[in-house]
């Protein structure tokens, strides 16, 4: 196989041509990521400093914010760099890397929102066996099955994916590293293995899409046959965001690769690629907090404390 067949760096999609709009797109992804960091970073520390937030719901979020750390962190700073710098090159390696990690991280993250739609199926569909079934063994198990079933499914794609002969040029339609914009480039028969695993993929996908759907069929019916109305506010105000996070995820996600050519454009395909993987990161900790009187408790007396201490 000639050296051709794996080029020594792919060139990812400009923001645009001129400078000042580089800078300004720069600019906005530096706040969007420092909001990210901030959000995610608070919740991480509210979580694991406060015993009363040390509850199977609270590890799962703690698991998400770390997850949405890892995404966001995969794929801004190298395209800050590259608008900063005025630059589209990214190594073949640091292309197999970002592919890697990114692909790691939304596999897991969306086997942790199955995972915590059936911990609120249990809290409020069946509350006299939840402890029993959710205690710290189970929580751990589950976690451990998000992280390695993310995990392995990666290791599988990205090996498949940078074993491929690549003979149609470098360029990338996209800011980061995809694999279905890897596979454009292939001219290798090999590739149909691949696209046999992405299918796979988007079943499984697929199958944790409808297991989160009939959890929160059977949540809302018995929600509505709460007598309390504190009851049902409560319960509201545990779903609810999650129920949101799962949207922006699944629907900006299914749009960005489903989406039918008719309505494709460079221009609409950046803008729903930063918004199925750059802002849910950095909103998904303003979509918990919203709600969430214990968490918003928790933050306080963290800020509350830091400020004694400078004091």
């Amino acid at each position: 196989m000639s050296n051709s067949s794996f080029p020594n760096e792919f060139l990812l999609l400009p923001f645009a041509d001129a400078r000042e709009l580089q800078l300004l797109h720069f600019g906005l992804f530096l706040a969007i990521y420092l909001a990210a960091l901030l959000g995610n970073g608070l919740i991480l520390t509210a979580v694991a400093c406060d015993h009363h937030l040390h509850t199977p719901m609270y590890f799962f979020l703690l698991n998400l914010a770390l997850l949405d750390l890892g995404s966001i962190s995969t794929t801004v700073p190298k395209a800050m760099a590259n608008s900063l710098w005025d630059t589209r090159a990214i190594s073949y390696s640091g292309c197999a890397t970002q592919v890697f990690f990114l692909l790691l991280m939304l596999r897991a993250e969306y086997s942790l929102l199955t995972v915590m739609a059936y911990d609120h199926y249990l809290a409020i569909c069946k509350p006299l066996h939840y402890g029993t079934l959710m205690d710290s063994r189970a929580c751990v198990i589950m976690v451990a099955v998000a992280w390695g079933s993310g995990f392995l499914n990666t290791v599988l794609h990205t090996v498949n994916t940078f074993s491929l002969s690549l003979c149609q040029g470098n360029v990338l339609d996209k800011f980061f590293c995809d694999i279905p914009q890897i596979l454009k480039l292939s001219c290798s028969d090999s590739h149909l293995e691949e696209f046999g695993l992405l299918v796979v993929s988007v079943c499984l996908a697929f199958g944790c899409f409808i297991f989160i759907l009939f959890s929160y069929v059977h949540i809302i019916r018995v929600v509505l046959r709460m007598p309390s109305e504190q009851g049902q506010h409560k319960a509201f105000s545990i779903c609810l965001p999650h129920l949101a996070v799962v949207s922006i995820f699944s629907c900006t996600g299914m749009f960005a690769y489903l989406k039918p050519p008719s309505i494709s454009s460079p221009s609409l395909g950046l803008v729903v690629t930063v918004l199925y993987s750059v802002v849910p990161p950095a909103v998904n900790p303003l979509i918990y907090s919203m709600r969430n009187k214990e968490l918003k408790d928790a933050l306080k007396k963290l800020t509350q404390s830091a400020v004694l201490q400078q004091q």
